[in-house]
């Protein structure tokens, strides 16, 4: 890890050395935390991949504002709702170029093809593009998009209808998340034809504020500023260049240095260090997120609610918060993180008792002595700073009660896929809300249709179930409080995950770094970023 670490540390020092000096001051260095497993925002669910792609490469019809939870227009200018909430009109913003790379020059602007092809490709498997390129849409079947879009039809070249089969209270909400950026249907058509779909995911072309220019996995990806953005205003660098820097001790140094103007996931005994100095600043605010444990209940003796009951009690949390978190971390208790709305506080966690843990695990026939594998991320999370540690006090407590865990690691790409196949016994995870709504956090992680996505404890509960499906088809808030607060409570007393922290988010940068915002989302933008010269 920390020869990885210190590679890109001379690269991004010798790419700032080569630039012209009259445009050092508009190009701006992000000391990221891990390579993206790729860049199509669809097929995946981390803020990591996001960041690389949706970020910078594309827009979606409907976007968040800036640093906040509000919709506002994106590539749709407006759009209409029909009085039942089956029907949505999206009326396009004319004039928006894709982008001009090495590899595809469009010859037209984006219109309501681009649309048509983004969604049906997601949608239906048997579309061209899908079948020469195979590739999954976790957050659509997560979310259960995939069967409440009945149709998206083309109403002419600037209007596009979605059909629903059931009425979505976060419809548009869940338009601007990163999963439904646009792509360009003459680039996938020039794709198909070269033989080459599969670089969709390795060379994007989309219509937001960056130009992708090139990749090299754990060195670096390079932007350019996309000169023809249809929102001139949120383009103010001429270079963005991500600096894949694994390890923690290196971002600091390099942000200290100047190597890198923004840094991701400081540790939180970095933070005083990073506050004294002059030249620096840290953004903080309260974090939307949730460290958690998920137990794959797919595999014995997991199965067992008593084992599961036995492994949450056996774990100390509050020694985790502070020797993991340093005081930048909240007790959780709830699968959902204080802030969200339909949150119940009266859900609490069952207390730490490792004698009760011991007896549960006898009752349930496991032996003394029995080994589960224990997952920890390799990547410093908002929702979890180190995983690896938290891993090795779970491992210490659980040994207390007679349970060896047998700690596992991967690279982050190969952690997501691995988990996703149910390859793991218990495993570190954490989330960061996406758009505001329940659902994102008690549908897309423990529902059903998730199972076969972010749904990582594999845990399938009916009455739980039919309680999100509810909520999720309703548009009365107070009767979708009233269910979301219901499965809260089978979601707790079932135990498919132990809830470990709420983390404060910090933000390092250099004081020339002017207006970036804190995503509530757990993401990175640099759109309307600019560098004080």
């Amino acid at each position: 890890m920390e020869r990885i670490a210190f590679k890109p540390l001379l690269l991004a020092a010798s790419l700032l050395a080569c630039m012209p000096a009259a445009h050092a001051a508009s190009t701006l260095v992000y000391c990221s935390e891990a390579s993206p497993a790729g860049f199509d925002p669809s097929q995946y669910t981390s803020g990591t991949d996001f960041d690389a792609s949706a970020e910078t490469v594309f827009n979606r019809l409907t976007q968040f504002k800036r640093g906040g939870t509000e919709v506002e227009p994106g590539l749709a200018t407006r759009w209409e709702v029909s009085n039942d909430g089956l029907t949505y009109t999206f009326h396009l913003r004319e004039g928006v170029k894709f982008h001009t790379t090495d590899f595809f020059k469009p010859t037209r602007d984006f219109n309501a093809d681009d649309v048509l092809f983004t969604f049906n490709r997601l949608l239906d498997a048997e579309t061209p593009f899908r079948k020469a390129y195979p590739s999954e849409s976790p957050y659509l079947t997560d979310m259960g998009l995939n069967t409440t879009i009945k149709s998206v039809d083309k109403l002419d070249e600037h209007t596009v209808r979605f059909s629903l089969n059931n009425v979505d209270a976060a419809f548009v909400q869940n338009l601007a998340m990163s999963f439904a950026s646009v792509q360009s249907a003459e680039y996938a058509g020039q794709l198909l034809k070269d033989g080459k779909a599969e670089d969709i995911n390795q060379k994007p072309v989309g219509t937001g504020p960056f130009v992708f220019k090139r990749y090299q996995k754990d060195s670096q990806i390079r932007y350019v500023a996309n000169k023809q953005y249809w929102k001139p205003e949120d383009v103010k660098l001429d270079n963005l260049v991500f600096a894949i820097t694994p390890d923690a001790a290196s971002r600091l140094q390099k942000l200290k240095a100047g190597e890198c103007q923004v840094s991701g996931y400081p540790r939180p005994a970095d933070i005083e260090v990073m506050k004294q100095d002059p030249n620096l600043r840290v953004l903080q605010q309260a974090g939307f997120n949730l460290g958690f444990l998920a137990y794959n209940v797919t595999h014995p003796p997991l199965d067992q609610l008593k084992v599961r009951q036995a492994l949450d009690m056996a774990i100390d949390k509050q020694a985790i918060i502070k020797a993991v978190y340093q005081g930048a971390g909240q007790l959780a208790q709830n699968a959902l993180p204080p802030a969200q709305w339909s949150y119940d506080p009266s859900v609490k966690d069952a207390p730490y008792d490792p004698v009760k843990a011991k007896a549960l695990l006898k009752e349930a026939g496991v032996a003394p002595g029995t080994t589960l594998n224990l997952w920890a991320m390799t990547v410093q999370r908002a929702s979890n700073p180190n995983a690896r540690m938290s891993a090795q006090m779970i491992q210490q407590d659980w040994a207390k009660v007679g349970i060896n865990a047998n700690i596992v690691s991967y690279e982050w790409g190969e952690y997501i896929k691995r988990a996703k196949n149910g390859e793991h016994d218990a495993m570190i995870y954490g989330w960061t809300g996406d758009n505001g709504d329940p659902d994102n956090w008690l549908g897309v992680l423990y529902s059903c249709a998730a199972v076969k996505g972010s749904n990582y404890a594999k845990w399938c509960n009916p009455a739980y179930d039919k309680l999100v499906q509810q909520a999720k088809v309703s548009n009365d808030r107070e009767q979708r409080i009233k269910w979301y607060q219901q499965a809260q409570k089978i979601l707790k007393e079932q135990v498919p995950i132990t809830p470990i922290a709420n983390s404060t988010v910090f933000q390092p940068l250099r004081k020339e770094v002017k207006d970036f915002k804190i995503s509530p989302f757990g993401l990175t933008p640099f759109y309307g970023v600019s560098l004080e010269k």
